[in-house]
Protein backbone atom coordinates (compact mmCIF):
# COMPACT_ATOMS: atom_id res chain seq x y z
CA UNK A 1 0.00 0.00 0.00
CA UNK A 2 1.85 3.35 -0.91
CA UNK A 3 1.12 6.55 1.21
CA UNK A 4 1.69 9.03 -1.51
CA UNK A 5 3.22 8.92 -4.78
CA UNK A 6 6.17 10.46 -5.53
CA UNK A 7 9.01 10.48 -7.92
CA UNK A 8 10.66 7.06 -8.12
CA UNK A 9 8.52 5.09 -5.74
CA UNK A 10 7.77 2.33 -8.72
CA UNK A 11 11.82 1.89 -8.42
CA UNK A 12 12.08 2.03 -5.45
CA UNK A 13 9.79 -0.57 -4.67
CA UNK A 14 10.95 -3.04 -7.59
CA UNK A 15 14.45 -2.73 -6.42
CA UNK A 16 12.78 -3.58 -2.81
CA UNK A 17 10.96 -6.39 -4.11
CA UNK A 18 13.76 -7.90 -6.01
CA UNK A 19 15.78 -7.99 -2.72
CA UNK A 20 13.46 -9.34 -0.64
CA UNK A 21 13.22 -12.62 -3.38
CA UNK A 22 16.90 -13.52 -2.63
CA UNK A 23 17.14 -16.44 -0.33
CA UNK A 24 18.53 -15.55 2.91
CA UNK A 25 18.47 -12.45 5.38
CA UNK A 26 22.31 -11.67 4.29
CA UNK A 27 21.25 -11.56 1.05
CA UNK A 28 18.23 -9.60 1.11
CA UNK A 29 20.16 -6.34 3.02
CA UNK A 30 23.13 -6.70 1.15
CA UNK A 31 20.90 -6.09 -2.30
CA UNK A 32 19.10 -3.54 -0.23
CA UNK A 33 21.95 -1.28 0.97
CA UNK A 34 23.42 -1.57 -2.77
CA UNK A 35 19.98 -0.62 -4.06
CA UNK A 36 19.62 1.86 -1.45
CA UNK A 37 23.02 3.89 -2.31
CA UNK A 38 22.42 3.95 -6.30
CA UNK A 39 18.78 5.45 -5.54
CA UNK A 40 20.09 8.40 -3.57
CA UNK A 41 23.14 8.78 -4.94
CA UNK A 42 21.69 8.51 -8.23
CA UNK A 43 18.85 10.74 -7.50
CA UNK A 44 16.01 8.34 -8.71
CA UNK A 45 13.97 8.68 -5.81
CA UNK A 46 12.74 12.29 -4.77
CA UNK A 47 10.93 11.75 -1.31
CA UNK A 48 7.71 13.82 -0.81
CA UNK A 49 8.30 17.01 0.99
CA UNK A 50 6.60 16.43 3.53
CA UNK A 51 9.64 14.47 5.04
CA UNK A 52 11.64 17.78 5.52
CA UNK A 53 8.99 18.52 8.43
CA UNK A 54 10.40 18.25 11.66
CA UNK A 55 8.41 17.38 14.98
CA UNK A 56 8.54 18.79 18.58
CA UNK A 57 10.72 16.97 20.83
CA UNK A 58 11.25 13.81 18.83
CA UNK A 59 11.82 12.70 15.18
CA UNK A 60 9.29 12.19 12.76
CA UNK A 61 8.17 8.86 11.42
CA UNK A 62 6.48 8.83 8.01
CA UNK A 63 5.27 5.43 6.27
CA UNK A 64 5.62 5.74 2.92
CA UNK A 65 4.67 2.44 1.67
CA UNK A 66 3.65 -1.41 2.85
CA UNK A 67 3.83 -4.58 0.89
CA UNK A 68 0.63 -6.40 1.15
CA UNK A 69 2.49 -9.26 -0.42
CA UNK A 70 5.52 -9.32 1.30
CA UNK A 71 5.19 -7.61 4.77
CA UNK A 72 7.82 -5.49 4.36
CA UNK A 73 7.24 -1.37 5.44
CA UNK A 74 9.12 2.05 4.13
CA UNK A 75 9.55 4.44 6.67
CA UNK A 76 10.67 8.24 5.93
CA UNK A 77 12.61 9.45 9.71
CA UNK A 78 13.43 13.30 9.67
CA UNK A 79 15.76 13.75 12.61
CA UNK A 80 15.61 17.44 13.69
CA UNK A 81 18.81 19.06 14.87
CA UNK A 82 20.01 16.71 18.04
CA UNK A 83 17.52 14.37 17.81
CA UNK A 84 18.40 11.01 18.32
CA UNK A 85 17.06 7.71 20.27
CA UNK A 86 18.23 5.77 23.27
CA UNK A 87 19.70 2.58 22.75
CA UNK A 88 16.88 0.45 21.44
CA UNK A 89 16.23 -3.10 19.19
CA UNK A 90 13.50 -3.34 16.07
CA UNK A 91 11.74 -5.89 17.62
CA UNK A 92 13.39 -8.67 16.02
CA UNK A 93 12.82 -7.72 12.58
CA UNK A 94 15.76 -7.19 9.93
CA UNK A 95 16.12 -3.49 9.01
CA UNK A 96 18.20 -1.55 5.83
CA UNK A 97 18.77 2.29 6.88
CA UNK A 98 19.91 4.95 3.81
CA UNK A 99 20.60 8.27 4.65
CA UNK A 100 19.05 10.59 2.40
CA UNK A 101 19.66 14.12 3.46
CA UNK A 102 21.67 14.84 6.28
CA UNK A 103 24.26 13.25 8.65
CA UNK A 104 23.56 10.37 11.72
CA UNK A 105 25.74 9.16 13.95
CA UNK A 106 24.96 5.51 14.07
CA UNK A 107 26.44 3.15 17.07
CA UNK A 108 26.13 -0.28 17.55
CA UNK A 109 26.14 -2.33 20.50
CA UNK A 110 26.32 -6.08 21.23
CA UNK A 111 23.88 -6.89 24.72
CA UNK A 112 26.31 -8.87 27.16
CA UNK A 113 24.51 -11.11 30.16
CA UNK A 114 21.90 -9.27 32.31
CA UNK A 115 22.87 -8.34 35.31
CA UNK A 116 20.22 -8.24 38.28
CA UNK A 117 17.60 -7.52 36.06
CA UNK A 118 19.05 -4.94 34.15
CA UNK A 119 20.45 -5.27 30.78
CA UNK A 120 24.17 -4.32 29.80
CA UNK A 121 26.04 -3.21 26.45
CA UNK A 122 29.10 -2.99 24.76
CA UNK A 123 29.40 -0.59 21.85
CA UNK A 124 31.12 -2.17 19.06
CA UNK A 125 31.19 0.04 16.29
CA UNK A 126 30.44 3.59 15.05
CA UNK A 127 29.44 5.10 11.93
CA UNK A 128 28.82 8.68 11.03
CA UNK A 129 26.68 8.16 7.98
CA UNK A 130 26.03 10.69 5.26
CA UNK A 131 23.36 10.69 2.25
CA UNK A 132 24.23 7.84 -0.45
CA UNK A 133 25.53 5.43 2.47
CA UNK A 134 23.38 2.42 4.17
CA UNK A 135 23.46 0.09 6.24
CA UNK A 136 21.88 -3.19 7.55
CA UNK A 137 20.71 -4.75 11.08
CA UNK A 138 20.29 -8.33 11.70
CA UNK A 139 18.83 -10.15 14.66
CA UNK A 140 20.50 -10.52 17.14
CA UNK A 141 22.75 -7.43 16.30
CA UNK A 142 20.30 -4.90 16.37
CA UNK A 143 20.90 -2.65 19.39
CA UNK A 144 21.80 0.83 18.31
CA UNK A 145 21.51 4.60 18.50
CA UNK A 146 20.97 7.00 15.75
CA UNK A 147 21.19 10.61 16.41
CA UNK A 148 21.38 13.71 13.72
CA UNK A 149 24.80 15.54 15.23
CA UNK A 150 24.13 18.42 14.26
CA UNK A 151 22.94 21.73 15.70
CA UNK A 152 20.76 23.48 12.82
CA UNK A 153 20.41 21.03 10.06
CA UNK A 154 17.77 18.38 9.93
CA UNK A 155 18.50 14.88 8.22
CA UNK A 156 16.33 11.96 6.49
CA UNK A 157 16.42 8.60 6.59
CA UNK A 158 15.00 5.69 5.43
CA UNK A 159 14.43 2.72 6.82
CA UNK A 160 12.99 -0.64 4.95
CA UNK A 161 12.08 -3.50 7.96
CA UNK A 162 11.08 -6.78 7.21
CA UNK A 163 7.60 -5.78 8.53
CA UNK A 164 5.12 -3.11 9.94
CA UNK A 165 7.55 -1.81 13.07
CA UNK A 166 4.92 -0.78 15.63
CA UNK A 167 7.21 -1.43 19.00
CA UNK A 168 10.34 -1.87 19.76
CA UNK A 169 12.51 -2.23 23.21
CA UNK A 170 14.39 1.08 24.35
CA UNK A 171 17.19 0.80 27.18
CA UNK A 172 16.87 3.71 29.44
CA UNK A 173 20.34 4.69 31.31
CA UNK A 174 19.87 3.52 35.32
CA UNK A 175 21.11 6.66 37.41
CA UNK A 176 24.29 6.17 39.39
CA UNK A 177 25.00 2.45 37.44
CA UNK A 178 25.86 0.72 34.99
CA UNK A 179 22.88 -1.15 33.44
CA UNK A 180 19.86 -0.33 31.04
CA UNK A 181 16.19 -1.00 32.00
CA UNK A 182 14.45 -2.19 29.49
CA UNK A 183 10.86 -0.37 28.30
CA UNK A 184 8.31 -1.26 25.37
CA UNK A 185 7.62 1.42 23.06
CA UNK A 186 4.67 1.70 21.00
CA UNK A 187 5.58 3.61 17.54
CA UNK A 188 3.51 5.75 16.51
CA UNK A 189 3.22 7.65 12.62
CA UNK A 190 3.27 11.13 11.79
CA UNK A 191 0.72 12.09 8.39
CA UNK A 192 2.10 11.60 5.10
CA UNK A 193 0.73 14.46 2.23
Amino acid sequence: MLTTEFPGCRQLIAAIDTAVAQSSTPAITDSLRNSLCRLIRGNEVQLPECVLETAEGRYARRELYRSEDHGYCVVAMTWGPGQGTPIHDHAGMWCVEGVWRGALDVVQYERLDDSDGHCRFQPVGSVQAGPGSAGSLIPPHEYHTIRNPSDRDIAVSLHIYSGNMTHCAVFQPLAGETGYERCERQLGLDPVH
